[in-house]
C-alpha cells in the first residue's frame, strides 16, 4: 500500500504532460506551424475581422471634424482674449497711478516742445546743465506768468462780470417774453425758483463737493511737481533714459526699436510744435475779435481757447461754445452771434489751411481715428486722457509703420533671390568675385 501514492503521483504528472503537448498541437495547428518549432512571435497589429463581420467606418480624427473657419476662428478668438485681458491688465494698473502716468506723459510733451531750445543754446556753447537750467526755468516762468495774468483779469473783472451777467438774463429774459416761443413771466419765475430750490436742498451735496476740490487741488500741485522734475531730467538725460530703456527690450527686437525711437520722438516733436502754433494763432485771431465786439474777459477767453486747442475737434468746440455764452449773457443775442462767425471762420482756416501746412502729413491722422481716440481717452483719463489721446495715436502709427517697414527689409536681407546663374544676396547686390558660394548656395 505504500507504493500506491506514488504510483498515483506519476500517473497524474504524466495525464499533465499528455494534456501540455495536445494543447501545444492544437495552437500549433491553428498557427500553421509544426509541432517542436518555435512560438510565433505575438502581431503588434490587430488582425482583420472575418469576411462575414459587417463593415463598421472609422472614426475620423476630432481635428479634422471641425472645420477650417471654425478651428481659424477659434485660434484668432483665444489671441484676442490674451491681448484683451493684457489690455484690462495694464489699463488697471494705469489707473491705480493715473497721476504719474499723466505727469509725466506731460513731461514728454514738454520736453518735445523745450527740447530744440536746449539743443540751440548748446550750439551757442552752453554747456548742457546750464542750457536745460536756462530753458526749463524760462518756460516754467512764462507758463506761471500766464496762469497768474488770467487769474487776475478774472478777479479784476469778476464785480462788472456778475453786473453784465445780471443784466444779460434781464435782457434774455425780456427777449424770450416777446419771442415766438410763447414763453409767460411765471414760467420763467418758477425755472428761476426751482433753480434757488435745487441749491438750497443741495448744500450738503456742494459743500463735499468743495471738499472734494480742495483733494483735486492738491493732486494738481503733486502732478505739477512731479512734471516739472521729470521735464529736467529729460532733457538733462534724455538720451541716457532712452538707452537704459532699450536695454529692456529683448536682443532680438532691440535693433528695429532703437530705429523706430527717434522717428517717434520727430513726430511727437512736431505735433506738439505744430500744435502750439496753431493753438496760439487761434487764441489771437478770437481773443481779437471778442475785443473788437467789446466781450468782457476777451484775454481769459484767448487763454482758455490757447488751452483748449490742444484738444483736437471737442476743445475747440467746448471753448468757442463758452465764448459764445459769455457774449450772450453780457452783450446780448447779436453780439453772440457775431462772436460765433468769428469763432466758425477761424475753425475753419485752422482746420482747412493751418493744420495742413504746419502739422503736415507727418502727424496726419484721419478725423475718425482722432474722435474715436479723444472720446477713449477722455473716458479713461478725462481732460489729461483726451489731451494725450491723439498725440499717442500719432507716434503708434509712426512706429507701426517704421516695425512694418523694418521687418520687411529683414525678410528681404535674408532670403536670397536667384536671378539666371548668378546668386543675389538680400541686399540686392551680387557676391564679389572671387567668392566662392556657400555651401548650399
Amino acid at each position: 500500500m505504500s507504493k500506491v501514492p506514488g504510483w498515483l503521483g506519476r500517473l497524474g504528472a504524466g495525464l499533465t504532460r499528455m494534456g501540455q503537448r495536445l494543447d501545444e498541437r492544437r495552437a500549433a495547428g491553428e498557427s500553421g506551424q509544426e509541432p517542436g518549432d518555435e512560438p510565433a512571435a505575438v502581431p503588434d497589429s490587430v488582425p482583420a475581422p472575418p469576411t462575414y463581420a459587417p463593415a463598421v467606418a472609422a472614426r475620423p480624427d476630432p481635428v479634422d471634424a471641425i472645420p477650417w473657419g471654425m478651428r481659424v476662428a477659434a485660434e484668432a478668438g483665444w489671441r484676442l482674449l490674451v491681448l484683451a485681458g493684457t489690455l484690462w491688465v495694464l489699463m488697471k494698473a494705469i489707473s491705480e497711478v493715473q497721476l504719474v502716468v499723466l505727469a509725466f506723459v506731460a513731461a514728454l510733451l514738454i520736453t518735445a516742445l523745450l527740447q530744440p531750445t536746449v539743443a540751440r543754446l548748446r550750439t551757442f556753447g552752453l554747456p548742457r546743465g546750464l542750457a536745460t537750467a536756462v530753458t526749463a526755468i524760462t518756460g516754467f516762468v512764462i507758463m506761471g506768468l500766464v496762469g497768474w495774468f488770467v487769474v487776475w483779469q478774472v478777479m479784476d473783472n469778476l464785480g462788472d462780470i456778475s453786473d453784465r451777467v445780471r443784466d444779460g438774463i434781464d435782457e434774455l429774459k425780456a427777449w424770450l417774453l416777446d419771442s415766438p416761443f410763447h414763453v409767460t413771466e411765471q414760467q420763467i419765475n418758477d425755472i428761476a425758483k426751482n433753480l434757488s430750490d435745487t441749491i438750497g436742498t443741495n448744500t450738503e451735496e456742494i459743500t463735499t463737493a468743495g471738499l472734494q476740490g480742495v483733494t483735486v487741488m492738491v493732486e494738481i500741485l503733486t502732478g505739477i511737481l512731479l512734471t516739472m522734475f521729470s521735464t529736467l531730467f529729460l532733457l538733462y538725460d534724455g538720451k541716457k533714459v532712452w538707452t537704459w530703456w532699450l536695454k529692456l527690450v529683448p536682443a532680438q527686437a532691440r535693433p528695429g526699436v532703437a530705429g523706430a525711437g527717434p522717428r517717434a520722438w520727430r513726430t511727437l516733436t512736431a505735433y506738439v510744435r505744430g500744435t502750439v502754433i496753431v493753438a496760439l494763432i487761434d487764441a489771437i485771431f478770437i481773443g481779437l475779435g471778442i475785443y473788437f465786439l467789446d466781450v468782457p474777459l476777451a484775454v481769459p477767453l484767448g487763454v482758455f481757447i490757447f488751452l483748449f486747442s490742444f484738444i483736437p475737434l471737442v476743445g475747440a468746440v467746448v471753448s468757442g461754445a463758452l465764448a459764445v455764452i459769455v457774449a450772450l449773457v453780457t452783450q446780448g443775442v447779436f453780439t453772440a452771434l457775431m462772436v460765433l462767425l468769428v469763432v466758425l471762420a477761424v475753425q475753419q482756416i485752422e482746420g482747412h489751411v493751418l493744420q495742413p501746412f504746419i502739422l503736415g502729413r507727418a502727424v496726419r491722422v484721419h478725423p475718425l481715428a482722432v474722435v474715436l481716440a479723444v472720446a477713449s481717452g477722455g473716458l479713461v483719463a478725462g481732460i489729461g486722457g483726451a489731451v494725450v489721446a491723439v498725440p499717442l495715436v500719432a507716434v503708434t502709427n509712426t512706429v507701426v509703420g517704421y516695425l512694418r517697414a523694418y521687418s520687411r527689409e529683414q525678410a528681404l536681407r535674408a532670403a536670397p533671390v536667384a536671378h539666371g546663374s548668378t546668386v543675389h544676396n538680400g541686399t540686392g547686390t551680387p557676391p564679389a568675385k572671387g567668392d566662392a558660394p556657400r555651401e548650399g548656395e
